[in-house]
């Protein structure tokens, strides 16, 4: 087998690190748009106070279904349910509660209830600096995400899923090295799918590929960035500067120049700020988010099928007491399209999988990072290490 590098990189998951020195998860856009304009107004316009004659929910919520063509809030038709293409009629998913009391007096609320709390919680975020155009900025989300999926998950020859775990596992040690943003990472990755059947590389050539991937991430995303000697390093000068940069060229001509993507991660933090998740729920799901990075099956899912299962397998696995007040804002959160029954437990079956093997595969990156204090131990989390169970519970 041609040399990639692999087995002769320096060690590159620090163990050890101090809590202290890790960066915050969670990257707001804010920070790549200036300082945010706190200024308020100094007099109230009067106009704008004047009562205002609101039309029936019902009819905003034919006009916004009319608007969007996507079906983003589903299961509150008249019977609840929603049609599919080939007329097969689909449960509402993810997973309403049972016994809510007056739940269909809070259907009739959730189109301004959805929209009010998708405002509040790209806010919070730190996804948008302007709540006025917060709800246009969820629905773009949710449009332009079909773009950005793969066909298939066919491999060019000579590639395996076990090939693309090993180099996908390695670019996670790299990322947690470099201290980058988790969108970076998602980014990353992304590339490398769409790299991968869009333009020819060899496999000798398939590590500089994935660094390749990482460095035109980190330069969407990122402030800092790391000397091209840097990354040459990392991989142990297997590859010239040259050969990075002309493999960066080949790269964005194939991809022409198109890296825009809308992670998984901000539909999961999206879906677990409306539901109030927990933290601990929270760092589960994203958990199996990541581990769904190593799965080459999964290319082929939306970025919120992929969150709302993480997110739903989190909450089963995980069996916190409910509340009323989190029941009611699950029901909330599980208006919004996530796809159909079916796909959603096809994914939380791969997770579920991938989560159980997690602890004893080579590929055991992500195991470790989310094995620490910061993170809770959610990877070492009894309840995942029982496959059996798992799968009984997502049936």
């Amino acid at each position: 087998m041609a040399r990639t590098g692999f087995s002769d990189s320096k060690p590159l998951l620090d163990l050890h690190k101090k809590a202290d020195e890790r960066r915050a998860p969670l990257r707001t856009w804010a920070n790549t748009c200036g300082p945010i304009d706190r200024w308020q107004p100094a007099e109230v316009d009067e106009s704008r106070m004047a009562p205002v004659k609101m039309e029936p929910e019902r009819r905003w919520e034919r006009r916004l279904s009319m608007q969007t063509s996507e079906g983003i809030i589903m299961g509150f038709n008249e019977d609840s349910r929603t049609h599919s293409a080939d007329g097969c009629v689909e449960d509402p998913v993810l997973l309403y509660p049972h016994g809510l009391q007056g739940l269909h007096s809070l259907r009739a609320l959730v189109p301004s209830l959805l929209r009010h709390e998708v405002e509040i919680a790209l806010e919070k975020l730190g996804l948008i600096c302007d709540r006025t155009y917060a709800w246009d900025v969820f629905l773009d989300m949710m449009r332009t995400q079909a773009w950005n999926t793969l066909p298939d998950t066919d491999l060019p020859r000579h590639f395996t899923d076990a090939t693309r775990a090993v180099l996908v596992d390695w670019l996670i040690q790299v990322h947690e090295m470099m201290h980058f943003q988790e969108e970076t990472l998602y980014l990353a990755i992304h590339l490398l799918n769409c790299a991968l059947h869009q333009i020819k590389v060899t496999t000798a050539n398939l590590q500089l590929l994935g660094m390749v991937c990482l460095f035109l991430a980190a330069k969407k995303e990122e402030c800092l960035l790391p000397e091209v000697s840097g990354l040459c390093y990392l991989m142990d000068h297997t590859y010239t500067k040259h050969q990075l940069l002309r493999m960066e060229r080949k790269v964005l001509c194939g991809l022409k120049f198109d890296l825009s993507y809308c992670p998984p991660l901000h539909f999961l933090l999206l879906l677990a700020s409306i539901a109030r998740c927990s933290a601990k729920v929270v760092w589960m799901a994203r958990y199996l988010l990541e581990l769904s990075l190593l799965e080459g099956q999964c290319v082929v899912f939306l970025p919120v099928q992929l969150a709302g299962a993480a997110l739903c397998l989190s909450r089963q696995v995980l069996q916190e007491p409910p509340t009323p007040e989190g029941e009611a804002a699950w029901c909330l959160a599980s208006s919004i399209h996530v796809g159909s029954e079916t796909t959603l437990l096809r994914i939380m079956h791969i997770l579920a999988n991938a989560a159980a093997k997690a602890h004893a595969r080579e590929t055991c990156a992500t195991f470790i990072k989310f094995s620490s204090p910061e993170t809770m131990h959610v990877s070492r989390h009894p309840g995942l290490k029982n496959i059996s169970a798992l799968l009984g519970v997502c049936t």
